[in-house]
């Protein structure tokens, strides 16, 4: 099929969906009204809880949600053939990964603005409440550390990406303050910024920066050291200094590499073509798992990811003005990141054939001849700044473009998920305290809990072997992916789980929009959990095997204990 088709098809079906699926969602099943006061009016504090137009609360919600996920977990599962990943992403999206990212957004909205962990607690049962936090802080956890080694890794390949990416901070801090302190208006003020941003990427081009090794640590062990400090002082300011401005601005990033890619996918085929090089279907990849159940773990977000839902019920719920917003923000947002997946997929199966000599199987086994051959992050990036070229920009700054694309989202998501983290371990420590009071603790004030999830993520990052230098380097990101991917769609069905237990309630059975789609992902994600831990066992890998048996653990037990609050009707105290 015509990567020109696949484009046209899937963002016309996205824009059906929206307004057939997504609206019978909002108003038939969740009974969305404006009347219902948000936590984000009740408790407004300027630091966590802040009211905030819905445009930039999306921009806020999209870049935290997208990250790299949307990049990494396609360009991975290509390998399989373009098909089976493009169905996952085109239909996962809409019946199950939006829905499970509204249904989230409302459920923290009705409850004072709680963690799905907490809102889990009190709409299925006490019972869970300690093991949803786990599932919780291990997802989390595992994301720091992956997102720390991804931008690390894109900023040793594409060192003109580093420039851009760091001055971006300073220019969202003035954002953040023309927009908050001087009135600007929204329109100036995203102009000038955005602007500000791209004359930094041919800046960067120009004056590429790298990074050597420091006493024990290799490169990529030094920008991640690097980049946890970062994230330990971005993630305790208020949210209108630099996480808003800063996810607002890559909003904004994000729409013009995906016009670009847009652009790029229907000019391409005027400047020498533009047609798919991988298989359409290949179930047995050299060195992949099974295609069933791991295409469902490995394409996360793009399609659906418990991640969403700590997203959407930790940092956006507190900063939603009125409740008729949650569907644009929550819904609309996980439509568009499956568009962005769509574009990866063509990038990864259509992009990379474009600046390539020789056959097309050739082509594509220089680059997934075998499981983990090429970085997920560099096959998207080569492809993308291919498909970008065919309009006239020069494939280095094409390249810059799309590798500023990759690590600013990251950082974002890094930013967001360390906050997030903070969250999840004041709660746990201090369970009775509204997030953002002042408790009296070291260890659950916003600095403490910080420090505590910064190190935490240090731990797991380093915890691999050396380099054959014997250097200290990050555990690579395909290394984590497997377990990420499995613990994350297990916290998925927990969180649709939670939604049906809360629409059970309601009566009638307005549950099975949640429901079905809750159990789908409860089987996949167990599957791969068991295939997953007998790998680990195979290949002596005690961490990792130690860390996946207690998500079976708490997965079965809070699956069991949800199913039967659905059942009977009642929660399971």
């Amino acid at each position: 099929m015509d990567a020109v088709l696949i484009m046209v098809l899937a963002f016309v079906g996205y824009i059906v969906a929206y307004k057939i699926y997504g609206e019978f969602i909002g108003k038939k099943i969740f009974e969305l009204s404006n009347a219902n006061k948000t936590p984000a009016v009740e408790f407004e504090d300027g630091v966590d809880y802040v009211p905030t137009k819905r445009g930039i609360i999306f921009g806020h919600h999209f870049t935290s949600i997208a990250g790299t996920g949307p990049i990494v977990g396609p360009a991975i599962a290509v390998i399989w053939g373009w098909l089976p990943a493009l169905i996952w992403v085109f239909v996962g999206s809409i019946v199950m990964g939006a829905v499970q990212d509204f249904s989230s957004l409302v459920l923290s909205l009705r409850h004072q603005g709680k963690s799905i962990s907490e809102v889990a607690t009190e709409v299925i049962g006490k019972k869970i409440k300690v093991a949803f936090f786990l599932i919780v802080f291990i997802e989390l956890w595992l994301f720091i550390a992956i997102l720390g080694k991804v931008m690390a890794a894109v900023f040793a390949e594409y060192p003109g990406s580093v420039f851009p990416f760091w001055i971006e901070i300073p220019i969202a801090i003035c954002l953040g303050w023309a927009l908050y302190k001087k009135g600007v208006g929204t329109t100036k003020g995203t102009f000038f910024a955005v602007l500000a941003m791209y004359i930094t990427v041919v800046i960067g081009e120009l004056i590429p920066i790298e990074v050597g090794s420091v006493g024990i640590f290799d490169p990529i062990a030094v920008w991640t050291i690097i980049l946890l400090i970062y994230a330990f002082i971005a993630s305790v300011l208020p949210v209108t200094t630099l996480l808003q401005p800063r996810d607002y601005m890559n909003a904004w990033e994000l729409f013009i590499a995906m016009g670009l890619l847009t652009l790029g996918v229907l000019v391409a085929p005027f400047n020498g073509g533009l047609h798919l090089i991988a298989p359409a279907v290949n179930t047995q990849p050299q060195g992949a798992p099974n295609l069933w159940p791991f295409l469902f773990i490995t394409i996360a977000c793009g399609a659906i990811s418990g991640f969403h839902s700590v997203v959407a019920s930790g940092t956006t719920s507190k900063q939603v003005a009125s409740e008729d917003d949650a569907l644009f923000v929550g819904y609309g947002s996980m439509l568009m990141e499956g568009a962005l997946a769509v574009l990866v997929i063509i990038a990864c199966c259509a992009g990379l054939g474009l600046a390539a000599q020789g056959s097309d199987s050739q082509v594509w086994a220089s680059m997934y001849g075998s499981y983990g051959q090429t970085p997920p992050t560099t096959a998207f990036i080569e492809g993308a700044s291919n498909i970008v070229e065919s309009l006239g920009i020069p494939n280095g700054i094409a390249a810059v473009i799309m590798g500023v694309f990759v690590v600013s989202f990251a950082g974002t998501s890094l930013d967001t998920t360390t906050r997030l983290q903070r969250y999840v371990v004041q709660e746990l420590l201090t369970p009775k305290a509204r997030v953002g009071s002042d408790n009296g603790h070291w260890y659950t004030n916003k600095y403490g809990a910080t420090a505590i999830t910064v190190l935490s993520a240090a731990v797991l990052a380093f915890s691999g072997p050396r380099t054959s230098d014997g250097l200290i380097t990050a555990v690579g990101a395909t290394v984590l992916w497997p377990l990420f991917g499995a613990n994350n769609q297990t916290l998925a069905a927990l969180a649709l789980f939670a939604g049906s237990v809360y629409l059970r309630g309601r009566g009638g059975k307005k549950y099975l929009a949640t429901f079905l789609p809750a159990l789908f992902m409860f089987v996949m994600t167990l599957w791969a959990l068991v295939e997953n831990e007998i790998s680990y066992v195979a290949k002596g890998n005690a961490l990792l095997g130690i860390v996946n048996l207690v998500i079976i653990v708490i997965a079965a037990y809070v699956g069991i204990c949800s199913i039967i609050a659905i059942v009977k009707k009642e929660k399971v105290d």
